[in-house]
Order: C-alpha cells, then sequence, then structure tokens
C-alpha cells in the first residue's frame, strides 16, 4: 500500500538559512498575505515539471524582495520595476533556463511599466507573476497603481480620485492586447476553489516555458491585511466581493495550442571567427604565460577594504587588469561612500580558470585590509585556510583566526620611504604577487599602464611594486 509523505518541494528550503533572524522557519511574510501561497505553487510546479534545477528566480524590490530565502532555485535580485529587463538578458544569455519575473503591483504596475511592456511585446521567453493586492504592502501602505477607487491609503486618505489620480491600471487586459504574449490569464487565492485554479494558471504559465511556447503572465488578486488594516478573513472577502469586481478573473489570452516551440539561433563562431568579425585580429589582449601557482593561491577570491583615498578600487582593478593580462576569467566590483576622504571603500575582485559565477564575494580565500576597521569587520568571514593580507604601519592588532595565513606589511612605511604614502596600495599589490607567486612581475608592470591614469606617477607605483615584491617573496621563503 502506498504511504503518503506530505513534504515541501525540493525547490523549497526546508529551513531559511539566508534569513538573517533567529527564526529559520518562518518567512517574513504577514499573517495572511498570499504571498506564500503563490510561491509554494510556483515551487511545486518546478519540482513537478523537474525544471528546478535549471530555474532563474527574479525578485525586485517589493514584499517579495527576500524570495531567494525561500527558492532553492537560481536567485538574482533587480532595480525596481526591471524585473523583465533583468529576465529577458538572462534567458537571452541562458535560453534552457526557466527564468520567472515574481513582482507586486507597486513594482511592475508603476515604475516598471516600461520594461514588462516592451519584454510583453517582443515575445520574451520568460514567465511573469503579478501579485495585485491594490497598494504598496512594503513600504507602508501607499496608493498603488492598483489602488481601486475610492480605497483609502496612507497617501489618499481620502480615497483615490479619478480626476486627481486616475483609474486603476488593468495589467492583464493591457498585456493581452499585444500581439506576442501567449497566455495571460487572472485569478485570485480568498478560497480553495479559486486557489486551485490559480495553481492551475501558474502551472500553465511555468509549462509554457517549458514548452518553448513564449511570454506568459498570471495576474494574481492578493490580501493584504497589513495595508488594508483588516484581519486575514475579511482581506479575503474583499477581493472577492471589491477587487474582483473591478478585476474580473478568467483567461484572457491563450494561444499555447496554436504556438509551435521556439529554438534560439545558436552562432558557434570560434576565437578567430570572432575576431575577424571584431576586426581585432593579432590584438590579442593575453600577453603574458601564466606561472604554475600553488594550489592554495588558485583560482582566488578577494576581498580589498579600507578608507576611502587608499586606493582601494584601484588596486582591485588593477589585479584584474593583470588577470585579463594572463588569460584568467576576471571581475571587480567596487563599492564605496560618497565621500572623497575618510569614507569606507572595499572592492571584490575574482580570478579565475573558469567562468566567474558572481562578481560578489562574501567568503573570501584572500583578504586586504588597509585599515583596523577593515580588519576587524571582514576577519571572520575569511575562509578557513585563506590569507589576510594587511598594512602593520596603521594596524596595531593582529587577525585572531589560527586557521588562516597572515601577512603583515609595512605598506604605508614602505610607501612614506619610497616618497608617497598613496602608493601603499601597490606595494602591498607587489607583496600579494610575491607571496602567492599567482602571477609574474611583468605582468602587474603592465597591468600598471590601464591602471595609473597620469604617466608621471608610473616610475614611482613601479618602486612600490618592486618593494613589495620583494618583501613577498622574503616572507614566503622564511
Amino acid at each position: 500500500m502506498a504511504t503518503k509523505i506530505l513534504k515541501k518541494p525540493a525547490t523549497f528550503y526546508d529551513t531559511y538559512e539566508r534569513n538573517p533572524s533567529d527564526d529559520k522557519k518562518m518567512p517574513h511574510y504577514c499573517p495572511g498575505c498570499g504571498h506564500g501561497i503563490v510561491h509554494k505553487m510556483i515551487a511545486e510546479a518546478l519540482e513537478d515539471f523537474g525544471v528546478g534545477d535549471r530555474t532563474i528566480f527574479i525578485s525586485p524590490v517589493g514584499c517579495s524582495v527576500f524570495a531567494y530565502y525561500y527558492f532553492s532555485t537560481g536567485n538574482i535580485q533587480a532595480a525596481h520595476g526591471r524585473a523583465p529587463a533583468v529576465a529577458t538578458g538572462i534567458k537571452r544569455t541562458h535560453p534552457k533556463g526557466i527564468v520567472i519575473s515574481y513582482q507586486g503591483d507597486g513594482d511592475l504596475a508603476a515604475i516598471g511599466t516600461a520594461e514588462i511592456l516592451h519584454a510583453a511585446n517582443r515575445g520574451e521567453h520568460i514567465t511573469v507573476f503579478f501579485v495585485n493586492n491594490a497598494i504598496y504592502g512594503m513600504t507602508g501602505g501607499q496608493m498603488a497603481p492598483t489602488t481601486l477607487v475610492g480605497q483609502k491609503t496612507t497617501t489618499s486618505p481620502l480615497g483615490r480620485r479619478p480626476s486627481n489620480e486616475g483609474y486603476p491600471i488593468k495589467v492583464a487586459e493591457l498585456i493581452s492586447q499585444l500581439h506576442a504574449p501567449v497566455y495571460v490569464e487572472r485569478v485570485a487565492l480568498y478560497d480553495n476553489p479559486h486557489r486551485a485554479k490559480a495553481r492551475n494558471a501558474i502551472r500553465k504559465a511555468i509549462k509554457c516555458q517549458v514548452d518553448k511556447l513564449g511570454f506568459s503572465l498570471v495576474e494574481i488578486l492578493s490580501t493584504c491585511p497589513s495595508g488594508w488594516k483588516m484581519d486575514p478573513v475579511d482581506s479575503m472577502h474583499w477581493v472577492k466581493e471589491t477587487m474582483e469586481e473591478f478585476f474580473p478573473l478568467g483567461v484572457y489570452r491563450d494561444h499555447t495550442n496554436e504556438m509551435e516551440p521556439y529554438e534560439p539561433e545558436v552562432l558557434n563562431l570560434d576565437a578567430d571567427e570572432i575576431s575577424r568579425v571584431l576586426d581585432i585580429a593579432g590584438k590579442s589582449s593575453f600577453k603574458y604565460e601564466r606561472k604554475e601557482v600553488t594550489v592554495k593561491y588558485k583560482n582566488p577570491e578577494i576581498k580589498i577594504a579600507g578608507f576611502g583615498g587608499q586606493g582601494v578600487l584601484l588596486l582591485g582593478a588593477a589585479m584584474a587588469q593583470a588577470g585579463m593580462l594572463e588569460n584568467y576569467h576576471v571581475s571587480w566590483l567596487p563599492s564605496y561612500g560618497p565621500e572623497m576622504r575618510g569614507g569606507t571603500a572595499n572592492c571584490h575582485v575574482n580570478i579565475r580558470d573558469i567562468a566567474v559565477g558572481s562578481p560578489m564575494v562574501s567568503e573570501p580565500s584572500v583578504l586586504i585590509a588597509m585599515n583596523r576597521p577593515s580588519l576587524e569587520k571582514f576577519e571572520h568571514e575569511v575562509k578557513p585556510g585563506g590569507l589576510i593580507i594587511y598594512d602593520a604601519s596603521l594596524i596595531d592588532i593582529e587577525p585572531n583566526r589560527k586557521d588562516i595565513e597572515v601577512l603583515a606589511i609595512p605598506a604605508t612605511k614602505i610607501a612614506d620611504e619610497l616618497g608617497n604614502t598613496r602608493i601603499a596600495n601597490m606595494v602591498i599589490f607587489g607583496a600579494y604577487m610575491g607571496y602567492s607567486g599567482l602571477m609574474n612581475k611583468t605582468t602587474v608592470y603592465e597591468s600598471l599602464k590601464s591602471a595609473i591614469k597620469h604617466k608621471r606617477f608610473m616610475d614611482i607605483n613601479l618602486k612600490a611594486v618592486d618593494a613589495g615584491y620583494n618583501f613577498g617573496i622574503q616572507k614566503q621563503t622564511i
């Protein structure tokens, strides 16, 4: 006899480890919110269709911005309203991926109207789930593009007035008037029969993409008890009795039976052909042979941090440039405040044998700390067995951890002796390369031609690299 097993789909995490709160089992949504129901319907469909491992879930600004806490899929966050544009780029570069854009009414129907209209008009092969609760839920209950006439919000305390704010936007009707969309439906969640219909619509929209048929959108009327100032039961009645009257449920477009599966054209161009088309034959920027690198120093994921004005970003850019010269896959991601001096700055650098999946470095194998706050803040992030390099001239403490390698270099002191405090970053660059053996010194020299904008500073920066390089080699041999 078969045994019934009740469990979450494998595409939905059992424990929400990405959630920074102490409770790893409780989602962040308010009681009575519809997002949790929709999430589980999507996760169930992804598992049933066997596409979870190739799904990319895009969550822009809104109550569902933390959807990546829950979905065991690829996850990308997008700027406010830009999810369809991001989804377009992802789908075109990964045509076999199942790309889902999950958006609310304050996102899709307001700041994101241009993106959703053009993505739908182009017939992008993506699936869009549009959760319409007629209010800005995350930011305190302001009027949204779908707020009903007469509905009171914090920014329409007298109720929405068509003469002043216009009428609510009917997204399903609007999208269905375009030529390209294949499937458009509006559903609701206020009782079990309608949840069953919503489940079917969600599955059909995802299956539309699995079968390579084209663009699909499901608008889901959902509750927002907190924003509406109602209890969950009353909010479900309000959807049925008030929202549904203005936003009729039903299928607005269904061409799934008429469409043939679309196979995107794949251009297989070799490197020589690409060079010929771009007219860069014989102009390769890969100039130097790689060194044999000790395994523990290969493929570094580097975080560089310090004060603004210490050349943190320049150091990272120079490292990435050097990596390109030796034909590594590289990325450089800067982060800095508005201050010209005295603020904080850090950057993330990847130098890898294989393609870089994400430019973000959350667990660095190498931390370069140019001031004490950076060492104290980021030491715990370094992977066990990783390397911490710090400026011993400015930092009067040592790392506490015993499971890492440490290179303390008096970079600022060396820079002062060379005649310019500001070249301490290049002293560290040279020291890291000399200590790890990651790249040739000639490669580092060449990278500075792009990194150093004022050529009159080139000589002193080269001297800084030399001094650091010699220091690093000396420390490695001790």
